[in-house]
């Protein structure tokens, strides 16, 4: 069985706590930026730039929990505590999953609210 694309019980209690048009405006932001964190992870990479690819696995590991995208917060940091050099020969599949999960919480994110 698939684990949710999205906690709702922490999504929840950020929309509560913060309020749901703001929680709107953190995931357009999110949507936006996300993106960007998946790129420099693959430019990183390439580069083999250890300490780039773990900052960009840790800001992605952040935003995502704090939505509720769990498994995408979990895969990223398991991206992040992988960064040695040289980098795991694996590092590109994961990045590869990475993204498509990325897709699965954009999509879901989007849709819980309304953008």
């Amino acid at each position: 069985m698939t684990a949710p694309t999205i906690d709702l019980a922490t999504f929840e209690v950020l929309q509560q706590t913060t309020g749901e048009e703001f929680v709107a405006e953190l995931v357009a932001t999110f949507l936006t930026e996300a993106p960007i964190m998946l790129a420099d992870l693959r430019t990183a990479l390439a580069a083999g730039d250890t300490a780039a690819f773990r900052r960009a696995a840790h800001s992605l590991k952040s935003n995502a929990n704090t939505f509720g995208a769990l498994t995408l917060g979990a895969m990223a940091r398991d991206l992040e505590l992988s960064a040695q050099a040289p980098l795991p020969e694996t590092s590109l599949e994961r990045v590869n999953a990475l993204d498509q999960e990325y897709a699965r919480a954009a999509s879901s994110l989007a849709e819980l609210t309304g953008a």
